[in-house]
């Protein structure tokens, strides 16, 4: 694909039998004393939907404090009207536009409108107290900022109000299990999501960095920053991992960083604010991680990413599937994490490739339903394709193709999780028998090192996990681990993330 992004039916696709479509850019009026107005002229529509909210920008593709779908046009035109909407000069409205056109739908995103002015029911220009404007002195109209029209492929996507669990007529395909955090209907096989990395982090607002110190239940020995130590190159997302130091100068650590201002934690806690004391230093490492939290999420599905893995002691790439909403609780693992691959970097580790749920924070649940392969050669000499199965009824894990694993709930993961006194095992049988994972998860890509739960307490490893030390014991070993770091292939590397329905 010559597109850095495809998100759910976001693209123009360039294929025999689909053609790209531009709809009319919609027209929103002010109305006098009050109302809102916002139409497109027809073009032979079966459905014309608006979703907008008033001086505050849109999250994705939500619903937002206007949500209509209209089903039939007037006077050539098709036109949602909001009769009470109080609006003054210098307001904003963003929103996005769907309409369907012989079967198939068009969305346009992003759209902008300030009001500049008034008119009254007619559409004749009017003072903002209701006395006609001379027609001379107008100025040009205002433009409508909107992304253009992008045009989806079979099926048609229906807006929030519509979607239904039933076949809809005339659609054209089975639809699948699967479910997104967008409106419309899933077809079985269907590519939802797609990024090559041919482009920056930011260009398609799809992905987020987190910007945080990253703490329970794992209390990893790194910052995540959107620093040097994450780009884009040549079709691949690099992400590798630098001191603290060498960003903020010797003996940083001990002293106090304030992440505040950009930070996407819990402001006010310890997500965003550190001081170091005593043996409590700051973490030493810098690495990176992005999300698509805000922008996608999906509930079973297929996802596949090309990857090649980090070598170096203590690194942990992190490819996962992470809970959106927490339903089940936001602590130690209670909503479930879903690791897609991940090859720790130090040499003893670097053959063993593990996938899986993670449902516990410490041993020996925690390990209980990651599932293994054992290669002949290191993980991080070579790009692989590492995917993962979600279903309804169980998880299975491929590398390559092959498949290594397979994850069975049965009845539910809740009865086997109390034998390890799991204590949040019984609100999970408020679920499925899927449950945690049963809910929407996001794609994380990242660098995680060290940590209090990744690594068992064996001999040569420089901490103890329940040492109130480890971080600094990390640290002071620097001599040990930081020149395996010093290789080529010290760097989380992305070629691609693909999801599929399933």
């Amino acid at each position: 694909m010559t597109s850095t992004y495809i998100l759910f039916f976001l693209i123009c696709l360039v294929v025999n039998y689909v053609v790209c479509y531009e709809v009319a850019p919609a027209k929103l009026e002010a109305i006098y004393p009050k109302g809102l107005r916002v139409s497109i002229p027809d073009d032979g529509f079966s459905i014309f939907a608006f979703h907008g909210k008033l001086n505050e920008e849109m999250e994705g593709l939500e619903a937002g404090q206007w949500s209509r779908d209209i089903t039939k046009a007037k006077n050539g035109r098709w036109t949602f009207r909001d009769r009470d909407a109080v609006l003054k000069i210098g307001d904003k409205i963003y929103f996005w536009t769907y309409v369907i056109k012989d079967g198939l739908g068009y969305r346009q995103d992003n759209g902008e409108w300030t009001v500049t002015g008034f008119v009254d029911e007619e559409g004749i220009p009017v003072n903002v107290n209701g006395t006609p404007i001379d027609p001379t002195t107008l100025p040009p109209p205002t433009s409508t900022t909107q992304v253009p029209t992008q045009a989806l492929t079979q099926p048609p996507t229906p807006s929030p109000t519509q979607a239904t669990t039933n076949q809809p007529p005339g659609y054209g395909c089975e639809l699948s299990a699967t479910e997104v955090s967008m409106p419309g209907y899933v077809c079985q096989g269907q590519l939802l999501f797609e990024d090559n990395f041919n482009g920056n982090i930011e260009t398609g607002q799809i992905w987020k960095h987190e910007i945080k110190f990253p703490g329970e239940p794992d209390y990893p020995f790194n910052i995540y920053l959107s620093e040097n130590n994450i780009r884009v190159r040549d079709g691949q997302l690099l992400i590798t991992p630098i001191t603290l130091e060498s960003k903020y100068g010797e003996d940083i650590i001990m002293h106090t960083l304030d992440l505040t201002s950009r930070c996407t934690g819990v402001l006010g806690s310890a997500d965003c604010y550190r001081e170091a004391s005593g043996s409590n230093i700051l973490p030493p490492i810098v690495t990176a991680k992005i999300t698509t939290k805000n922008r996608f999420s999906f509930k079973y599905g297929r996802i596949e990413v090309g990857a090649r893995m980090p070598f170096g002691s203590w690194l942990i790439p992190d490819i996962l599937l992470e809970p959106r909403d927490k339903v089940y609780g936001s602590r130690n693992y209670a909503s479930g994490l879903i690791r897609v691959a991940t090859v720790k970097g130090n040499l003893e580790y670097s053959k063993k490739l593990y996938g899986g749920p993670i449902l516990s924070e410490s041993e020996p649940y925690r390990s209980a339903h990651l599932r293994e392969k054992i290669s002949d050669d290191y993980w991080a000499r070579d790009f692989h394709n590492y995917s993962l199965v979600w279903r309804p009824d169980g998880i299975s894990l491929f590398v390559d193709g092959e498949q290594y694993g397979e994850v069975n709930p049965g009845t539910g993961f809740s009865e086997e999780a109390k034998s390890y006194n799991v204590t949040i095992a019984p609100h999970w049988e408020k679920g499925s028998p899927m449950a945690p994972f049963d809910q929407l998860f996001y794609i994380s890509l990242g660098l995680s090192v060290g940590g209090v739960h990744e690594f068992p307490d064996v001999e040569g490893k420089p901490w103890a996990n329940r040492s109130p030390k480890a971080m600094l014991n990390f640290w002071n070993s620097r001599d040990q681990w930081l020149r395996t770091w010093e290789s080529e292939y010290n760097t989380l590397s992305v070629d691609y993330v693909r999801v599929f329905a399933l």
